[in-house]
């Protein structure tokens, strides 16, 4: 059983409540700035992806997180395309501890979010006639723990500092 899995079991233990209410796209932007001379080159792209993820709480109980990504493909100095996506959802998450919360906002609902994101983008790539471009699988357990790690020795500074 992976860490993710234990944490929702864990959850369910203690009377926690997940519950997805909606997924939706937020925002949705694709741009070939370079058309079409970009497609007389040989297709050989660096590919750069970007991901942000944030969440409002909208009632007691209720939060929305959006998953950002901005995948950008270039051959050389030039873009081929840019492709930005706002994958969005609604979720119930009730009855947990403050640090499981943060995990389940920052990790858990864009784990639940990210393969809508993938496939859009995938989707747009498709409909810009370039060549196929899926995205690998993001570890954002790994993100979390990383960016936790980043805030405790910011705090760790800020009290060494004082």
């Amino acid at each position: 059983m992976n860490e993710e899995t234990q944490n929702a079991a864990a959850a369910q233990d203690a009377g926690a409540q997940f519950t997805i209410q909606r997924i939706y796209t937020k925002d949705v932007s694709f741009e070939t700035p370079n058309s079409p001379a970009i497609f007389q080159k040989e297709w050989t792209p660096e590919v750069k992806l970007d991901l942000d993820t944030r969440s409002n709480k909208l009632d007691q109980g209720v939060f929305e997180v959006v998953l950002a990504l901005t995948v950008t493909a270039s051959i050389g100095e030039e873009t081929a395309f840019l492709c930005e996506i706002q994958q969005a959802g609604i979720f119930t998450i009730a009855e947990v501890e403050e640090v499981q919360l943060a995990h389940m906002l920052g990790a858990f609902c864009p784990n639940v979010l990210f393969p809508y994101a993938r496939e859009a983008v995938s989707n747009l790539v498709n409909r810009g006639t370039f060549p196929q471009l899926n995205l690998a699988p993001v570890n954002f357990d790994a993100l979390f723990a990383q960016y936790m790690q980043q805030r405790t020795a910011q705090a760790d500074q800020v009290t060494a500092d004082a």
